[in-house]
């Protein structure tokens, strides 16, 4: 007969904190105003993302059998109700992304989102630099913004925004032990980010890294980088000890822009030899109606608790952890 391990991956004890700091999380957007929200982890469009992997089911509802969507992030839903007039909202949702599963990874995990109409990057950063703080129940001082361009420039003598592509392949596939003749500039920047750099931030305390390129923008707005001209992302990225925390942007508004960007995400992933993920047509048409201008943050809550509760991964403070084999 077969075994099966029915443990939890997480003691009891774990588990209690868990559950402390989660109070906190809720208490912390309770005090400022913020409208905690539950949305469907269903959905009828998926992440668009070359680098995510959405995972699907088939489904039958009144409309027949459908093919639904398990949310990578609970974003798109969070939008329907900023147009609807929410005001500013968070979630504790739980979101899938296939294949991702580790020491910082899980199949199914919990993501803390929340949107603030009205609010810029800035302060958004030092709203998410507060709510770290208080999970870690530390300050680890002030948060320190890094420009990514500068990063490259500093750890690889490069700068991403003009280096040749054919010598950035060479660099990423020397550094990453990879073929990378092919791959897109953004697929090489991505390798040498996460090998080279990543492992580098948040040693001291919070890293922020802003004004990241402009074809990274997914979901957020562009800018002039006011130093040299260059479209840039309006977004930025949350580090601590090697491990990014978060991920935010100045909200992209525009419904024609967003369509063109999921028309240009599918594009590359047929062009990568990936499924096309169907596009949430309701997030355009919410985005048709109206989208307050604002921030939005989506934070890996499980990273963060693993990082306050000091220990060495996701598995250890979630109840029942991907198996990893």
């Amino acid at each position: 007969m077969q075994e099966f391990n029915w443990q939890p991956t997480a003691d009891i004890g774990t588990l209690r904190e868990r559950a402390r700091l989660l109070a906190m999380v809720r208490a912390f957007f309770t005090d400022r105003g913020v409208l905690e929200v539950e949305t469907p982890v269903l959905g009828h469009g998926g992440s668009t993302d070359v680098h995510l992997a959405s995972l699907n089911c088939q489904a039958t509802t009144p409309a027949g059998h459908e093919r639904l969507w398990l949310q990578t992030s609970p974003e798109f839903h969070m939008k329907r109700l900023l147009a609807a007039d929410s005001g500013p909202i968070f979630q504790l949702a739980r979101s899938f992304r296939d294949g991702e599963v580790g020491r910082r990874h899980n199949l199914e995990f919990t993501m803390l989102e929340w949107y603030r109409p009205g609010m810029a990057l800035d302060a958004l950063i030092e709203e998410t630099s507060d709510l770290v703080r208080v999970v870690l129940e530390r300050d680890p001082g002030p948060a320190r913004c890094l420009r990514y361009r500068a990063l490259f420039q500093e750890a690889l003598a490069i700068d991403p925004f003009t280096v040749d592509l054919q010598a950035l392949r060479r660099l990423a596939g020397e550094r990453g032990d990879l073929d990378m003749s092919g791959l897109s500039r953004d697929a090489c920047l991505d390798l040498l980010m996460g090998l080279v750099i990543e492992p580098q931030l948040g040693g001291e305390g919070i890293e922020v890294v802003v004004d990241y390129p402009a074809s990274q923008a997914a979901l957020a707005r562009r800018h002039r980088d006011p130093e040299d001209g260059e479209w840039v992302a309006s977004r930025f990225e949350l580090y601590l000890a090697g491990l990014e925390i978060a991920n935010g942007y100045d909200e992209l508004t525009d419904a024609e822009e967003q369509a063109a960007r999921f028309a240009a995400d599918n594009a590359a992933r047929r062009a990568a030899g990936l499924s096309e993920v169907d596009v949430d047509q309701h997030l355009l048409a919410a985005l048709a109606h109206g989208l307050p201008a604002g921030s939005g943050v989506a934070l890996g809550i499980d990273r963060l608790i693993q990082l306050a509760l000091g220990k060495d991964s996701v598995a250890e403070v979630m109840a029942f952890a991907t198996p990893v084999a």
